[in-house]
Parts: C-alpha cells; sequence; structure tokens
C-alpha cells in the first residue's frame, strides 16, 4: 500500500472533523486504508520533479472548470428564462483525449458539472456521450474546450 495515501488520506480527514478522540483516529485511519486499497495508487506515478507542474496544471484545471461552470450556469439561465431562443438538444460524440480512465472520468465529471450538459455513457475507446441543451452551440465549443482540459489532465495524471 502507498503508505504516503494513507497518512495524506488520514490528516484530511482529521482536519475535516476535527475530533482527535481516538476512536475517531482509528475509524479516519481504517477509512484513509480502506480509500487506498480501493484506489490503488501506481506505483512510482509521482515523480518529484513533475509535482510543481502537476500542481499548476491542477489549479489551472480547478480555474477552467470553475469558469466553465459558470458560464454555462447563465448561458442554461438564459435558455429558461427567454424560451423563445431556438434551442436545439441533443447528444453529441466528445473523445476524451485522455489515456487514463481517471483522467476520462474527470473530464466526464467536469463536462456534467456545467448546466445543460450531461455525459450520458463513455464508450469503449473513451468517447463520452453528451446530452447539451443546446447542440448546435456545444458542437462549435466542444473541442476546444476538451482539448485543454484534456492537456491539463495529461500533466496532472501521467
Amino acid at each position: 500500500m502507498a503508505m504516503w495515501m494513507i497518512v495524506g488520506l488520514w490528516l484530511i480527514y482529521v482536519a475535516l472533523t476535527a475530533n482527535l478522540e481516538l476512536s475517531n483516529l482509528v475509524l479516519g485511519l481504517l477509512i484513509a486504508m480502506g480509500l487506498t486499497l480501493l484506489l490503488r495508487p501506481p506505483r512510482g506515478a509521482m515523480e518529484a520533479r513533475r509535482l510543481p507542474a502537476a500542481l499548476l496544471a491542477l489549479g489551472r484545471y480547478l480555474f477552467v472548470v470553475t469558469y466553465d461552470a459558470i458560464k454555462s450556469g447563465l448561458v442554461a439561465a438564459r435558455i429558461v428564462l427567454d424560451p423563445s431562443l431556438p434551442v436545439q438538444p441533443g447528444i453529441i460524440a466528445i473523445p476524451s483525449g485522455c489515456d487514463s480512465e481517471l483522467a476520462t472520468a474527470l473530464s466526464a465529471h467536469a463536462i456534467t458539472l456545467a448546466p445543460g450538459e450531461m455525459v450520458v455513457e463513455i464508450g469503449e475507446n473513451g468517447t463520452m456521450y453528451t446530452h447539451a441543451l443546446d447542440a448546435t452551440q456545444a458542437v462549435k465549443y466542444v473541442a476546444e474546450a476538451q482539448d485543454l482540459r484534456s492537456n491539463l489532465l495529461r500533466k496532472i495524471f501521467p
């Protein structure tokens, strides 16, 4: 098991619960060990020299996801408040562009966070079939946004 992951998850648990009773500390340790067993981090995946670039990419990724969610929320609100706007809902195929299953899942989650869009299925080759509130508008922006997200995720998860 990856001891660093167990300790990190345990410290996060203790910080979030702010309860230093022995039973809570043991419970936190058991939860951290269980999560580590479920996640099974790859050996040697994070090298110390890659850490600064990965953290910078993570910061940019969080900013991009937040910006996209706010922007999509405003567009969805406009569509709801003005029903006379021409809207064509539909399913579009978005290639994930990620090698890692975790990166593909995070990319699908980022798409689903945006109001008006929801990943309904991920194909065998990583293609994300996404329902969009306005498929005509989504097709224009999908490729650029997905390229940015997948590039950032590749820097975070090698």
